[in-house]
């Protein structure tokens, strides 16, 4: 299906692989694996075309279709949900478009004996014909099926794109993928932003899927039950096998341990040689037996080791000054968008020095609440305390939205530094493998386990007692991971993690709050622990959702007059939207300053006329809103 010979790209004059060759074949599902940085992304997009190496060849059969899925995407905003996925049938769309232009001009024409007319019957007999062979009456049909098994409801549909995070965009990419039909489908860290219950349908179609599947993922559980075949990329060069990732493992080691002791039986081989060599050579007439000893041993094919990249990154994180006995404290609170609850009357208390896991489906408000302690985002109701001399110290999920992809590895540490540390800025990226002119790099240009390390190196330049974490392990390599659980196992502060991963949560944490139904369950103890409480054996089966066997009809199709209308209403809901939240922001600060230095805040010029102005503004807009969503709640129901 596709062959790739010789395959070689470097760069800054440096080899990332070199000379590397192997073949994709109908039903290979490949995991390719390897440290952050070894060259899996952009091995990725070489076979994608989408980048060009230095030297080698790829071919592959003529009409080979190719569906690739980055780690970054972009996406035109506007677009609903349904619109979005729609977009990876442009065959059939094109058809649409001339069939919809040729029944309006029989609509509107009269002349039905000439000749004209006569021929556009045939031609729309033709486009429907190719309609039908291409798909286009079962499209919808199985977007939406795609859709659903990727997490989205159906009241989701009609929702725009750029209303949903960036973990749920990349769902929709993913639906478009496996909606195309391809051949081939390279999937970079597919699983990142899924949960598990869309993990599981994942790995459902990926087992069934009849083309070739390459695979990027540092998820082991979801290697070994899809993959048939594991490539690894290390220092340049390949290792292939025919098995999963953990079969891979002991094969790999099986061969290493067995090239090592070759070797030595060589080794003792050359040295008792070598010996004999000296021996003869002080003799005259030994002289020639030393020189065809001497020949011998240049003929000999030593034996060479597999090298193993064992370059790890150093993570230490320092406590800074201690805090109260409670950290945080939230009493009540409730958050919502719009009409869509997500937390209801929370009730939490985190105490200094605990390690604390948020555990559950996504959607449930995990990272929601980390969100709300760290001050990222406001909630509706009730509320929240951060106790004395906390200083907290926050990874989130989305790292490529918190880092500029526009400065260098180097700038963007130096940009975070203060005067007391900028000294020590080279120092610590050493410390996280980004060494020489590796600094100089382009953050747009990294690796997403690169832009992870980048994020934790961030952290160094600011003392924190508490430590906030959400999906710390999302794109880090198992060795990135493994030195990341050994640092939070001596760091001496507060932890709270939010995590999928049961094997990262293991003897991380002393409580659990499980995230279900807009409410939170305190657990006291692990993560086995709770586990064990909930009567299963991993976090797979806690956050399946109960499948709905008889989903509801789709609501009939709209014309394209009442889409654009629809898209236009969901548009002003956005703004509106977005107004809301900036000013519920603006004044729950102006209520904060009133709060610490009443007299100074109200003397200002005409400031109760601002104030009760923007709150006026706020009613408003919620007023607004409502009248947009009754609009759309009818427009959907019509």
């Amino acid at each position: 299906m596709l062959n790739i010979h010789n395959l070689s790209i470097s760069f800054q004059g440096e080899y990332l692989f070199e000379d590397i060759t192997f073949k994709l074949g109908h039903g290979d599902r490949v995991g390719l694996i390897g440290k952050n940085g070894a060259g899996k992304s952009t091995m990725l997009k070489i076979l994608s075309k989408e980048l060009e190496p230095d030297s080698g060849q790829i071919a592959g059969d003529k009409e080979l279709k190719i569906g690739f899925l980055k780690q970054d995407i972009d996406f035109v905003l506007g677009r609903t949900v349904l619109e979005e996925a729609y977009e990876a049938f442009i065959e059939i769309k094109a058809l649409e478009a001339k069939m919809e232009s040729i029944n309006t001009q029989l609509a509107e024409r009269t002349d039905y004996e000439s000749e004209g007319y006569n021929q556009l019957m045939i031609d729309i007999n033709d486009l429907q014909h190719q309609y039908e062979i291409l798909g286009g009456y079962n499209y919808q049909g199985n977007t939406e099926k795609i859709l659903q098994g990727l997490g989205f409801k159906r009241e989701d549909f009609n929702s725009l794109t750029d209303t949903f995070s960036g973990g749920w965009r990349m769902r929709i990419e993913l639906a478009k993928l496996l909606l195309q039909d391809n051949d081939i489908l390279l999937l970079d860290e597919p699983t990142n932003h899924l949960d598990i219950e869309s993990i599981i349908w994942l790995e459902g179609f990926l087992k069934n899927y009849s083309g070739a599947v390459a695979i990027v993922s540092h998820d082991k559980m979801f290697l070994d039950n899809v993959t048939n075949r594991t490539i690894e990329i290390s220092l340049g060069r390949i290792y292939d096998y025919p098995k999963p990732y953990s079969k891979y493992l002991v094969l790999r080691k099986e061969l290493r341990d067995q090239q090592l002791a070759s070797q030595k039986n060589q080794q003792k081989q050359i040295e008792q040689t070598e010996k004999l060599i000296e021996k003869f050579r002080a003799k005259a007439s030994k002289a020639t037996m030393a020189q065809s000893l001497i020949k011998k041993l240049d003929k000999i094919d030593r034996i060479e080791v597999d090298e193993d990249d064992n370059s790890v990154m150093t993570l230490n994180f320092p406590v800074s000054i201690t805090p109260g006995k409670v950290v945080v404290e939230a009493e009540g609170i409730s958050k919502s968008y719009g009409e869509k609850d997500v937390l209801k009357s929370i009730e939490l208390m985190i105490e200094r020095d605990s390690k604390t896991a948020f555990v559950g489906q996504n959607g449930q408000g995990k990272s929601t609440l980390a969100k709300i302690i760290v001050g990222d985002i406001t909630y509706n109701e009730g509320d929240l305390k951060l106790g004395h001399n906390v200083e907290i110290g926050y990874f989130a999920q989305n790292q490529a939205e918190y880092l500029d992809g526009n400065k260098t590895i180097l700038d963007t540490m130096i940009d975070a530094a203060n005067e007391t540390n900028r000294s020590k800025v080279r120092d610590i990226l050493g410390s996280f493998l980004f060494r020489g002119d590796e600094v100089d790099k382009y953050v747009k240009v990294l690796s997403g386990g690169e832009r992870n390390r980048l994020a934790l190196a961030k952290l160094m330049l600011q003392p924190f007692n508490v430590l906030i974490m959400d999906e710390p392990t999302n794109h880090l390599d198992i060795k990135s991971k493994n030195v990341l659980k050994e640092a939070l196992n001596r760091f001496e502060g507060t932890l709270l993690l939010v995590s999928h991963d049961r094997d990262f949560l293991q003897g991380l944490t002393n409580k659990v709050y499980e995230f279900k139904d807009y409410k939170i369950k305190e657990y006291l103890g692990d993560i086995d622990y709770y586990l064990e409480q909930r009567q299963v054996e991993n976090l797979r089966e806690v956050e399946k959702r109960t499948v709905i066997k008889d989903a509801p009809k789709p609501k009939k199709q709209h014309s394209y007059q009442d889409q654009k209308k629809l898209k236009s209403l969901n548009n002003k809901l956005s703004n509106v939207e977005s107004k809301i939240s900036q000013l519920e922001k603006t004044i729950k600060a102006i209520d904060l300053e009133l709060e610490i230095n009443y007299e100074e805040v109200t003397s200002k010029p005409n400031f109760f006329d601002d104030y009760q102005d923007k709150k006026a503004q706020l009613e408003d807009y919620m007023q607004k809103w409502e009248t947009i969503q009754e609009e759309i709640e009818q427009f959907v129901d019509s």
